[in-house]
């Protein structure tokens, strides 16, 4: 019996070889590696237009972006967040001696939900910290305006936003600061890296302390700093990714297209929602999966996939309110929706070169399930 094709959930985009290699030969001419060199400041001000960013600061990851922004706005207090996200969102707000409020999302768009938010605020709130899930926008008018009644920081983490507008408004220019991972399986990558899109100038000046230990000059240490510096060869892939990121989007709109061709419509299934003025980037396909409706749980289906040889990934599972980290300090049936959508979400592959014979095959052995169960 032949051995089944391997399908990763995920895989890195990269530029051609030989345009890689040219970006970085300058690199290999000037030894000039890390210490934000002309490939950072070429990569800084290349984002800084193509997110729409008043200003800009690149970072080693998203993590960094997030955890550093957090501590720049000199935050006490609680923050209202989602615990229907990765573990950086949460880890961010706790290691900067903040207390994560959890907050429930809305079932169509699995973000933040804004009628929820006003209940969580005490006067111990210093921030609403929402998250973009799967490129679905928050409802940032709603969000933003009950920030400003509360005189509230909104912080949004941006990493599944890379490349989108909302009504034509780029994923940079919302809240006080949009924060972007460019690990290796984003839309764009720098292999690792991230960024924070902001407005003010001070917060820069803080923001680069905290990456660059507060260094100012070979003499002046004028504050206490990290390093959370991205290096030029992570730069340089960022220059030659950020040239094919729209052909990368393109490609992933027709996997995204060729899955809904199969999938859509079926009972017990819901796909990610189409939502007016986005322009999307189709980072991923996630599938919410009703047993009772489908014939089948999300875990058979994970399952099957596995047998297969292809790789889905229960994201986010479990919600980070539900961390063994945590036992015992939070409650995740406090937030219901999110906690459903957790048991039921699956998200499948999705990258730019997945081919459509492949989608197919997925899509096979998904609807497999549910003629197994007798629907």
């Amino acid at each position: 019996m032949s051995e089944k094709k391997q399908i990763l959930v995920t895989r890195s985009s990269l530029p051609p070889f030989g345009e890689y290699m040219e970006e970085i030969r300058p690199i290999w001419d000037s030894h000039w590696l890390t210490n934000m060199g002309p490939k950072h400041r070429e990569l800084q001000e290349g984002l800084q237009a193509y997110l729409g960013a008043e200003r800009l600061e690149l970072f080693t990851n998203g993590h960094m972006a997030i955890e550093l922004t957090l501590q720049a706005l000199e935050l006490e207090g609680e923050v209202i967040t989602t615990p229907f996200t990765f573990a950086s969102t949460t880890h961010a707000i706790l290691r900067n001696g903040l207390e994560p409020v959890f907050c429930d999302i809305e079932p169509g768009t699995y973000t933040l939900d804004p009628a929820k938010i006003e209940e969580r605020i005490t006067e111990k709130t210093c921030a609403i910290l929402p998250v973009h899930v799967y490129g679905n926008f928050c409802d940032t008018e709603a969000i933003e305006a009950i920030a400003r009644r509360h005189g509230l920081k909104v912080v949004y983490d941006a990493c599944h936003a890379f490349g989108e507008t909302k009504d034509g408004k780029g994923a940079g220019t919302f809240g006080d600061v949009s924060c972007f991972s460019f690990h290796a399986t984003k839309v764009f990558n720098t292999i690792e890296g991230g960024a924070a899109c902001f407005r003010e100038e001070e917060l820069g000046r803080r923001l680069y302390e905290l990456k660059n230990f507060g260094i100012h000059g070979p003499e002046e240490v004028s504050a206490v700093g990290a390093n959370a510096k991205m290096n030029e060869f992570c730069a340089a892939m960022g220059i030659c990714n950020l040239r094919h990121v729209e052909e990368e989007i393109a490609k992933r709109e027709q996997v995204d297209a060729r899955y809904r061709k199969h999938l859509s419509g079926v009972p017990g299934l819901t796909l990610n929602p189409d939502q007016a003025g986005l322009k999307r980037n189709y980072s991923y396909f996630p599938v919410l999966f009703d047993p009772e409706a489908f014939g089948a749980d999300r875990d058979e289906v994970f399952a099957a996939l596995a047998e297969e040889g292809v790789g889905a990934r229960k994201y986010f599972y479990p919600l980070t309110s539900a961390y063994s980290a945590f036992r015992g300090k939070y409650d995740p049936e406090e937030t219901p929706t999110a906690l459903r959508v957790s048991r039921q979400v699956l998200t499948l592959p999705m990258y730019g070169e997945l081919e459509l014979a492949d989608v197919d095959r997925i899509c096979e052995t998904v609807l497999r399930c549910r003629e197994g169960a007798g629907a």
